[in-house]
């Protein structure tokens, strides 16, 4: 793979000896990625992808990917792990909420020699987004708010989420000495943001399914665009109550029709994007569609009541990236962050930088800056 653009600076010439194995577990593609760092910059220098449902374990495309490296005249000496995935790190191990297997630190040091850490997926892309420049549009692009304003990104609390396969939170601080430190989260399982007929309608509905209330994830998530639009194509949808969100009831036929039963006969991972893609021309992808930037909005604007992100919001994950034209259009995103019953949270989110990560990979440069952050955080303790 071709050297990509360092991140915090201009590419570096040389590297140090400093190489660092990163690695990137999602439930659908497993990456691993050499990365060379030098003075707070980091590049990817080799990386390969991997089937996560195809792998019996993290050990086998590791040992492919350490293969492939010598073939490729790699002879540098990895100095560290850091391997990110879904789920909560918990003694060193991290069982995956999206694969049936589970990651050990401790196995990955014992076969292959070099110090390991795992770290929760947003924790490692919110080690990542400080390295970003907020002011260069190939990296993010900036969210306006409803009065047009785009604050400047500070110091402070960075908020961090991200639908994707699933929805993921995490939080920075991003300190004065230009130091920082992320923590991990499982807020995207917190509660999800229903709040009229409709949606309630939705909650219940997900919620005879799958015997529990549902959480954010089920409904703000590429699961989530398609858990919303089988709702749309079910009996318990009333299309009467569409109207709040622009969509004329006489839009939708009785029943679904041609175009939205081929979606529903598409494996579920392949349905968000289908949706996505017809949103224009067929009303159930719509509003499935304006349905998902509702909630995203209104979930994102939730969590930043709770950590006051002065340092800015980033809308990490494919999803963002891959429409952003659609959340921007008409403020669309923007008039639901915005929204809170009180005036001094309604003002603070007024003045909140919202920005969308157009590097939806960044999880390994973040996995490489967490190894070598956590590294020195352990050199002084």
């Amino acid at each position: 793979m071709p050297a990509r653009q360092g991140y915090n600076g201009s590419m570096p010439r040389k590297y140090s000896k400093e190489y660092i194995l990163a690695g990137d577990i999602g439930g659908t593609n497993t990456t691993f990625a050499v990365v060379g760092h030098i003075d707070g910059k980091f590049e990817i220098l080799h990386s390969r992808r991997f089937s996560t449902q195809a792998e019996r374990s993290v050990l086998d495309p590791i040992s492919t990917f350490l293969a492939e490296l010598g073939l490729k005249g790699f002879h540098g000496t990895l100095s560290s792990c850091c391997i990110s995935a879904a789920g909560p790190v918990e003694n060193g191990s991290i069982q995956l909420t999206n694969a049936p297997w589970s990651i050990s630190a401790s196995e990955i040091e014992e076969v292959f020699g070099i110090s390991t850490r795992l770290v929760n997926d947003f924790t490692a892309i919110s080690y990542a987004v400080v390295l970003l420049d907020p002011d260069d549009p190939a990296q993010i692009r900036r969210i306006p708010h409803i009065d047009g304003s785009n604050p400047d990104v500070g110091k402070g609390m960075a908020l961090v989420v991200g639908a994707g396969t699933g929805l993921g939170v995490g939080f920075v601080d991003k300190k004065d000495d230009g130091s920082y430190l992320a923590y991990p989260s499982e807020g995207g399982h917190s509660e999800v943001p229903c709040h009229d007929p409709l949606t309630l309608d939705l909650f219940a509905w997900l919620g005879e399914r799958t015997g529990y209330e549902p959480g954010a994830e089920l409904l703000v998530s590429g699961q989530g665009i398609s858990n919303i639009f089988s709702f749309l194509c079910s009996e318990a949808f009333d299309p009467g109550l569409a109207r709040s969100y622009g969509i004329r009831i006489s839009a939708f036929s009785p029943f679904p029709s041609v175009a939205a039963l081929e979606i529903l006969s598409k494996p579920e991972a392949d349905r968000p994007a289908l949706i996505a893609s017809k949103h224009s021309i067929e009303p159930r992808c719509g509003l499935a569609m304006e349905l998902f930037v509702d909630l995203y909005a209104r979930k994102v604007s939730n969590l930043s009541a709770v950590f006051l992100p002065k340092g800015g919001v980033y809308l990490a994950g494919g999803i963002s990236s891959k429409n952003e034209a659609f959340l921007l259009e008409g403020n669309r995103f923007m008039k639901c962050f915005e929204r809170n019953y009180a005036p001094h949270i309604r003002t603070f989110l007024k003045e909140v930088p919202v920005l969308i990560v157009r590097d939806y990979t960044i999880s390994l440069i973040g996995a490489a800056n967490a190894a070598v952050q956590l590294s020195k955080e352990k050199a002084f303790s």
